[in-house]
């Protein structure tokens, strides 16, 4: 199993978009796409996503660009993914609607498997949001500037 682009583009976009967020201040979209490596139009389709998910608002002009829509602390990186990715449906019997698409479901045992892994999976993601991975950029960042300080 592999999250596509459009999971860990939005994320980065998302923890861009937080460390700005006391600023109080819309962060352009081509500061966001040189900051994360990620191109302009790319990023474009997720802030959609992301707007019409209620997570960002976007401000018009020339000052314009994103903001988060409630406090980093409150957005978890569930909350993205499903917006970008879509339902986390592992196989087709195991699904976020819970419906039922297979025969053998009642009496298949890779199928308890599954709903395992999926909530398994949504509990980690839950439980971190975006001020989490702030401090975890943050530490990075330390940490890699004092490697390069003693290089």
């Amino acid at each position: 199993m592999r999250f596509s682009t459009r999971a860990r583009y939005g994320l980065r976009a998302m923890v861009e978009l937080a460390r700005h967020y006391e600023r109080g201040e819309p962060v352009p979209l081509i500061k966001v796409a040189e900051n994360q490596g990620i191109s302009e139009g790319y990023l474009e389709q997720l802030m959609t996503s992301l707007r019409k998910g209620g997570l960002v608002r976007s401000v018009r002009g020339a000052q314009g660009g994103y903001l988060l829509s409630q406090e980093p602390d409150k957005i978890t990186a569930w909350d993205i993914i499903r917006l970008v990715e879509g339902p986390l449906d592992l196989t087709e019997c195991v699904n976020e609607d819970e419906q039922v698409l297979c025969d053998w479901s009642n009496t298949c045992v890779t199928r308890v498997l599954w709903q395992r892994v999926r909530d398994a999976l949504r509990d980690v993601l839950t439980q971190i949001n975006l001020a989490d991975l702030c401090n975890d950029a943050e530490r990075i960042r330390r940490s890699k500037e004092a490697d390069m300080y003693y290089i």
